[in-house]
């Protein structure tokens, strides 16, 4: 069976460093059995990779997806420095995200699974 960093592979994608706090606290507490992390945004190399509102003109929901994705290997990449291992992970507790969009926009659920998605890519249901 392959490891989620192998599959990460197959799927085009690079683990990013892991993200370091932007303010006053820690980046992730370990519980037990249970890690718990900060929120992350999505930075690529210290750089934001997507301005702007969703639904705005500027951003579509596809880009907003995009950047659920980039928010998500941030995640992963938290879990590695936290853990060491990203197979360590044996299911989510719980994912939950905000999306930058404008008034109204009703397809904030659909942004957000471009993290979800890959979750379930790589460690299944």
């Amino acid at each position: 069976m392959p490891t989620i960093e192998e599959k990460l592979k197959e799927l085009g994608l690079i683990l990013p460093a892991a993200p370091v706090a932007g303010g006053s606290y820690l980046p992730h507490r370990i519980n037990g059995n249970t890690l718990i992390l900060a929120g992350v945004i999505s930075v690529r190399d210290g750089v934001m990779t997507h301005v702007g509102q969703v639904g705005g003109g500027v951003q579509t929901v596809e880009t907003g997806v995009a950047a659920a994705q980039v928010c998500a290997l941030n995640v992963l990449a938290a879990i590695k420095g936290a853990l060491g291992d990203l197979d360590r992970v044996k299911e989510f507790l719980y994912v939950g995200g905000y999306v930058n969009a404008v008034a109204g926009f009703e397809s904030s659920p659909q942004v957000i699974n471009g993290a979800s998605d890959l979750f379930v890519k790589l460690y299944g249901d």
